[in-house]
């Protein structure tokens, strides 16, 4: 994450004025919105993670209901799959990055220098704190403006998704390490309670293990497993 600008919250409601089309009535609540724990003087930071937690929830619902009317004859695990690539922390950061969120974010100069999964991780709560804020100082119209702007494309451009990568490993296992069933193993957890990052491995008969990180238990499996799957060749990495 880049070094944050120290804007006052009227500066920083006018730039994200034309980012996600929305003049911001509360821009004190914005700031704090987009103020990490680390950028306070004290720990009274718990309205970020308190806006984290509002904005994954409105995202989940919007984009659910958007890919309902944007895939009709879509079957349930299908639909799931293109949501969880769709909301995952990879695609929130993406976003985050296309509209220039993280040079906005106030965070101390630790949490600025993060790499890898924690800064991606790190730019996800950003967007989710902005979507929360959208859906709170705007209402659920608002907010879904914002997503189907950012997020509807995306759906689009997703092709037909994967089959569920644990479903998959589990009948290739059956096939290729003669009836094997896939063993999950939880390597470490890190991060607080709200925001942990899993780190799962999964081994089949006499294949080397693979690995595979998430917000979840079950996110860390799937990435195991879609690691497994792409090394052996199973699956292509388009």
């Amino acid at each position: 994450m880049a070094a944050s600008k120290r804007l006052t919250a009227d500066a920083l409601a006018e730039a994200l004025v034309e980012r996600t089309g929305h003049v911001f009535a509360d821009r004190q609540r914005l700031q704090r919105a987009l103020t990490h724990a680390s950028a306070r003087s004290t720990h009274a930071g718990i309205d970020y993670e308190r806006f984290e937690f509002l904005g994954d929830r409105v995202l989940g619902l919007i984009v659910a209901d958007m890919l309902l009317a944007a895939f009709p004859d879509a079957a349930e695990g299908e639909l799931s799959l293109r949501l969880n690539a769709l909301v995952n922390a990879e695609a929130l950061s993406e976003i985050a990055e296309e509209i220039g969120l993280p040079e906005l974010v106030r965070a101390g100069s630790d949490v600025r220098n993060l790499e890898g999964r924690k800064r991606t991780n790190l730019r996800a709560d950003a967007l989710e704190s902005l979507i929360a804020v959208l859906y709170l100082d705007g209402g659920l119209e608002t907010a879904r403006a914002f997503i189907h702007r950012y997020w509807l494309p995306r759906s689009q451009a997703i092709g037909a998704a994967r089959r569920d990568a644990k479903t998959e490993l589990q009948e290739w296992a059956h096939q290729a390490a003669a009836g094997a069933v896939p063993a999950y193993r939880i390597d470490g957890r890190e991060g607080p309670d709200h925001d942990p990052l899993f780190t799962v491995s999964v081994k089949v008969g006499s294949f080397a293990p693979a690995t595979g990180s998430g917000r979840s238990k079950r996110e860390a499996e799937q990435a195991a497993a879609a690691t497994l799957l792409l090394r052996e060749g199973v699956w292509s990495a388009a």
